[in-house]
Formats: structure tokens, sequence, C-alpha cells
């Protein structure tokens, strides 16, 4: 969809400064001080005073615009209500004054932010508006900024405006925040080193806290030997308990003696998918049963600050179920750069699209 552009009469006149005094501001108007601040220094909708002329001038101002509009001319500061209106939809919403003709849009809630990237592409083809976005798929907390979005041109056409919300919501919704599910989490710690006491567990301290921090608790907890038998007896009881997800941590490799994989799809799991486009968490299973999602944690968890599960958890605490080409699809981005200071979610790490 290739933008147009249209003649339109003049939506304003420009006004000299220094004539000015007793006029109405038609738009806001910035200052920038090097190295110090940029905002508003004249709102829209100000009436001008003979003080405000030598720093109108100061700020570089020769002209101001005085607006003159018809019906089919819309105000930035109006437009961007309309154009944020057609673009939010579950758990967004947006401020209530436009700042410069930009408003942005904020989470109304805990939960996994989801972009329809097509369509916000699409809308961005379409004249005289823009949009742009954090990334889908994002863990997000009440109150963080999303997105933003404006007019281009300080009056649009009231044609393209209409074209611009119209498709916003032909698509809607384009934003959404998809609130977490409190899940019944269980864990199962395996490996015959952590059993016998050879070696002491970090992994459910690691599995506590990120389940936790997205309004989860772990209900119960048990130390397994890498034993078949054992691992299918003790996942079947979990699944007996209506358990919604299953965690295990362990066993996922290639040694003799990991046989958490083979456990897993001797319980009978609808969907086992084994590997993921992922580094760190190559060995990462996910399976499902309508009711139970059960995880394979690899050992990378304990190593790494930042794995597979920090990507997949979220999606499945929103009810998501993702399966082999979700998984495949993260081999954009799924290559962890293991910084000293760990930024996640504030990096490429999984950010796909």
């Amino acid at each position: 969809m290739e933008k147009k552009t249209h003649p339109q009469r003049p939506s304003f006149k420009t006004v000299p400064v220094q004539d000015a005094c007793g006029m109405t501001i038609a738009h806001d108007v910035t200052e920038i001080v090097p190295d110090k601040s940029k905002g508003v220094a004249f709102k829209r909708g100000h009436r001008v005073q003979a003080g405000d002329i030598c720093r109108l001038m100061r700020m570089g101002k020769n002209n101001l615009y005085v607006l003159d509009l018809d019906e089919t001319q819309v105000h930035e500061d109006e437009a961007v209500f309309e154009l944020a209106s057609a673009l939010a939809g579950p758990g967004v919403e947006f401020s209530a004054a436009p700042r410069e003709g930009k408003l942005e849009l904020y989470a109304s809630y805990p939960g996994l932010f989801r972009v329809n990237v097509d369509a916000l592409t699409e809308f961005n083809m379409l004249n005289d508006v823009m949009c742009a976005s954090i990334h889908t798929n994002t863990a997000v907390n009440k109150g963080d900024s999303l997105a933003a979005t404006r007019a281009i041109p300080l009056v649009i056409d009231r044609e393209n405006l209409d074209q611009a919300t119209a498709f916003a919501k032909s698509a809607y919704p384009i934003f959404s925040v998809s609130m977490f599910n409190p899940l019944k989490i269980r864990l199962a710690i395996i490996g015959n080193e952590v059993y016998d006491g050879l070696v002491q567990d970090r992994f459910q301290a690691i599995v506590e806290e990120k389940t936790a921090r997205l309004g989860a608790q772990v209900l119960e907890v048990n130390i397994l030997p890498d034993d078949r038998e054992r691992i299918t007896a003790q996942i079947r009881d979990y699944m007996d308990k209506e358990t919604d997800l299953i965690i295990t941590t362990g066993g996922m490799s290639v040694d003799p003696d990991d046989v958490t994989k083979e456990s897993i799809e001797a319980v009978g799991f609808d969907e086992v998918h084994y590997s993921a486009a992922v580094l760190p968490g190559a060995m990462f299973l996910l399976g499902y049963t309508p009711k139970t999602t059960i995880m394979g944690l690899p050992a990378c968890g304990l190593y790494h600050r930042t794995t597979i599960f920090d990507l997949i958890l979220p999606r499945v605490m929103a009810g998501e179920r993702p399966g082999k080409r979700e998984l495949a699809s993260l081999c954009h981005g799924g290559l962890c750069r293991n910084c000293t200071t760990c930024r996640f979610p504030d990096c490429s790490f999984g950010k796909c699209t």
C-alpha cells in the first residue's frame, strides 16, 4: 500500500511573531535547550502576550501558525485521539492529553503485550499517520509504555484520518495485553547428584523467582533421581492434582543418565516439542495435554540469567500454546549475547519480529 499525497487548501495562516500579540497559537511550540531539555514552551491555545514575543524570538521562531480549518480537516490533537482509540485493544489505555501531537498507549494491568505486527506495518503505510510500539510478546507491568501514535502533519485530511481509523478497527486489536493467569505450578528437580545430596539444588529458587514475577506460585517441589519410572510416576501424580503447568529441571541433554525427555514422552502428552532455536535453551522441551502444559528446562538455566524459559513462560501464563513453528521462529533474535550486565528484556534476545 503506497502513500499518496493530495493537494489541500491552506489550513492555517502564517503570522510574523512580532505581530502575534493577542493571537492564539495553533500548535504546541517546543523549546530545545542543548544538552539540558526539550519541552513545550507554549501550548496550543495559548494567547500570545507582549512578554512572550522576546522569548519566541530567542527560540528562533520568526513566525507562528494560526489555524483556519474547514470540515475536511482535523487538527493533530483531535486526530490522535481517534487514532489511539482505534489502535488500543483489551488491556491498553492512553494518556488523557496529547503532548506535541503525540499520545502514548499504556498497559492497563500486568500481562503479555501482543502486537498484530503485519497490521501495524500496513497502518504505517497509510497517509499522514504513524505508530511505533515495543516488541510483541513482551511481559509488561501496569502503566508500562507500549506504543505511541500521532498524525504527521499539523492538520490531517479527514479522508486520510478516516481511512487510518477504519483500517485499525478492521484489524482489531492491533495492540492488546493478555492478563497472566495464576497457574497451578508444580516442579520436579531431576538428577542423581542432587537427589543423593552431592550437589545443592539451585533450580528451585530460579523457577520460583521467575514464576512469582508473573504472579504465579510453585505449589509443590520434588527431587528425583535419573530414573524413568519414578519421573513418569511423579509427572502423572502432578497431573492427577489438576496442575496447570509442570516444570522439570535437568536431564535434557544427550548423556546416558539423562532420561527426562523419555520419561515425559512415556506419560502420553498429546504434543511434545523437543529443541528450540534459542541459545541458551536449545534442548528445551514443551508439551501439552488439554489441561496441562509441561516444560523441560535444560541445565543452562543454572548458568545463564536469561534463557528460553524467560521467553516461553510469559506466553504460557497468558494462555498461549506455542508449538514447533513458534519455537523455530525464535531463531531470529534467539542468540543471547551474554552481556556482562544483563539488560533483558531491554535487549534483542527473543525479539523475532
